[in-house]
């Protein structure tokens, strides 16, 4: 069995969660198979173009596969997180959700200037959150040398307001 088959196998769906209509994409049962955790951080290493310097993970599922990948490849793990819950100096960005706004931030020395990063989280949707990560990245001067996600959700389009950031978006399954 392949990666993909592998992480589809485990993937549960949930229907009418959050709401009602909504098929949700389960990831947790992932986390119950060691190797088959291994093997999704292998996956990533595997996809990427080159070596960044730093691996930023989105609260809160992207710190699960981002600092694994981080610690395997020894460079920094760096933290977005909702508004309100860093505990240092931090730059922030607003991002339109589909009904609100929602907003994210990064430490301000989280990045160096012209440091190359993958952002990472669980799964790409619409691509607002991710979107807004790269925007952080850039105001603190660093790059985006990529996005990396398990599930992509095809039918949502959210690559298309990646590509603007960079056009390295991986995503090991896609629905």
């Amino acid at each position: 069995m392949n990666l993909e088959e592998a992480i589809k196998k485990s993937i549960r769906d949930v229907p009418d969660f959050p709401k009602p209509g909504i098929l949700f994409k389960d990831i947790t049962p992932i986390f119950y198979d060691q190797q088959l955790c291994s093997n999704i951080v292998d996956g990533f290493i595997s996809r990427m173009d080159e070596m960044p310097d730093a691996i930023i993970g989105i609260e809160s599922r992207g710190f699960l596969f981002g600092f694994l990948m981080a610690n395997k490849l020894n460079i920094p793990f760096v933290l977005i997180r909702k508004s309100g819950k860093l505990p240092y100096k931090t730059l922030s960005h607003e991002y339109a959700l589909e009904y609100g706004t929602s907003k994210i931030e990064i430490h301000e020395d989280a990045l160096k200037p012209d440091c190359k990063v993958i952002i990472h989280d669980d799964l790409l949707a619409t691509g607002g959150t991710a979107e807004a990560a790269a925007c952080l990245v850039k105001k603190l001067g660093a790059k985006v040398a990529g996005f990396n996600f398990v599930v992509g959700l095809e039918f949502l389009n959210g690559k298309n307001k990646l590509i603007n950031h960079s056009n390295n978006i991986t995503c090991l399954v896609q629905y």
